[in-house]
This record gives structure tokens, C-alpha cells and sequence, in this order.
């Protein structure tokens, strides 16, 4: 339950992030190209966590596409 726990704080850590780049996006404090991809990179992180979390809790649930989704780049 400790990997589980240590994923939830991950995933909460990314929402807290993306909430930080679209403020700096709103303000003007990163370029428009730097933002998508940041985006990008931060939902990609949370996909995997709930796949990660999922794949915990569920094994037998998690289908081959979803094991894609743990592809961060």
C-alpha cells in the first residue's frame, strides 16, 4: 500500500504542478511552444499514475493500450 500511497502524492504533486504552468502560461511567463509541451509531458505523468494505481489495485483490468499510456515521452 506504500507504492500506492507514493503514487497518489505523485499524481497530486503533477495536478499541483500543471496548476503552476498554466498560471506562468496565463501570465506570460513561458512561451506559447514551451507550454504545450509541458502540458504534454504533465498528462502524461498523471495517465501513468492512474495506470500505475489501477494496475495495483486491479491487475487483471489493465489492458495492453493502457500499459502504452506509461510511455512518457
Amino acid at each position: 500500500m506504500d507504492y500506492i500511497r507514493m503514487r497518489y502524492i505523485s499524481w497530486s504533486s503533477v495536478c499541483e504542478l500543471e496548476t503552476q504552468i498554466l498560471l506562468a502560461g496565463d501570465l506570460g511567463l513561458i512561451e506559447k511552444s514551451k507550454l504545450g509541451t509541458l502540458k504534454k509531458i504533465s498528462k502524461n505523468v498523471k495517465d501513468s499514475d492512474k495506470v500505475f494505481i489501477k494496475q495495483t489495485l486491479e491487475p487483471s483490468m489493465i489492458t495492453p493500450s493502457q500499459l502504452e499510456m506509461t510511455h512518457l515521452f
